[in-house]
């Protein structure tokens, strides 16, 4: 068998570890669905705990192998990438928390709409990626773009108060409910059913709520990749670095959805350490330039970003101590 194909470089990597990859992510999802999640169940904040440090203990360990494989720079970027891709996926959990509410999905199954959420993910996250390098390789002054993308936005972060979405004033909720057939309840864990038409009398397909909320979270993630794409093109313009230390963060999130769901106000001062470390990740750039810099130090950028999160969490936990749980 000839495997000389497989050494062949696409993206800045041989063919081999691109497929590596890949396999180990259908691996992990595999074992999820097919073992830990093979019947639908509430999952409480003691499983989601231990399964979320499952998942980043697997992404730290992926990323000690990018360190003794690909040398200590590449190891530190991908840490400060995963580090930074996490946190601000945690935000995601937010917009999800408030999906779900909406369309009253029940805990048993909201699982299920996570995992093909993360799946989509996968996907969409690889085309922005691709897309990205790609131009990023044809026009490196793209960066300063993405840079100064982000200084904006990190100083919108913290300056302007950002409303709650309102998700019943939402453009694609009112145009799948004008355009598609819709149930108004939900139908177990179905995303689509048959039922009768109301006019015809003939069995027809409807989307149901469940489905409504997949679509919702899809799309939310794309709104968020616009924030996370960038922040890790700025740490890193290699793109398999920059696609494993995304799908390696995403992927613990759906495992966190539920621990962090249960006490989403301890995280208040999250959101201003996120907005800070998006201004940093983008004004580093500048930084390096005008000291002279070929790339700014990628152990001090970790360091730095770690510090920043730390701080927000902390403070967070410590001034939010002894607050009721806010009623649903």
């Amino acid at each position: 068998m000839d495997t000389s194909l497989l050494f062949i470089v696409w993206l800045g990597k041989p063919i081999w570890m691109w497929l590596s990859f890949i396999t180990l992510v259908i691996a992990i999802l595999s074992f999820d669905l097919g073992v830990l999640h093979k019947e639908n169940k509430e999952i409480e904040v003691g499983e989601s705990i231990k399964l979320s440090a499952l998942y980043i203990s697997l992404g730290l360990a992926f990323g000690g192998w990018v360190w003794w494989y690909l040398g200590a720079d590449a190891g530190l970027a991908y840490m400060t990438g995963f580090v930074v891709e996490k946190t601000l996926a945690l935000d995601n959990v937010f917009v999800i928390a408030l999906i779900f509410s909406f369309f009253a999905v029940p805990r048993l199954y909201q699982h299920r709409v996570l995992f093909w959420g993360i799946l989509g993910v996968i996907v969409l996250r690889a085309i922005m990626i691709g897309v990205g390098a790609t131009l990023v390789a044809e026009f490196s002054w793209l960066l300063y773009i993405f840079a100064a993308f982000l200084v904006v936005t990190g100083l919108k972060m913290l300056f302007m108060k950002e409303a709650e979405p309102d998700i019943s004033n939402n453009a694609l909720v009112r145009f799948m409910r004008n355009r598609f057939n819709v149930t108004e309840t939900h139908h177990g864990e179905h995303f689509f059913v048959k039922q009768a038409d109301p006019k015809s009398g003939k069995l027809i397909w409807f989307i149901t709520p469940l489905f409504m909320a997949l679509v919702l979270i899809e799309v939310a993630d794309v709104i968020f990749a616009v924030d996370s794409v960038p922040a890790i093109f700025a740490i890193t313009t290699d793109p398999f670095l920059v696609y494993t230390s995304n799908i390696f963060a995403i992927l613990g999130l759906r495992a966190l959805y539920f621990a962090l769901a249960a006490m989403i106000h301890r995280f208040r001062y999250l959101k201003p350490a996120l907005a800070v470390v998006l201004i940093f990740i983008g004004s580093k750039i500048f930084v390096a330039d005008l000291l002279g810099l070929e790339k700014f130090p990628a152990a001090l950028s970790l360091g730095i970003t770690f510090a920043i999160i730390a701080s927000g969490v902390i403070w967070s936990l410590v001034k939010t101590r002894g607050e009721p749980i806010p009623a649903e």
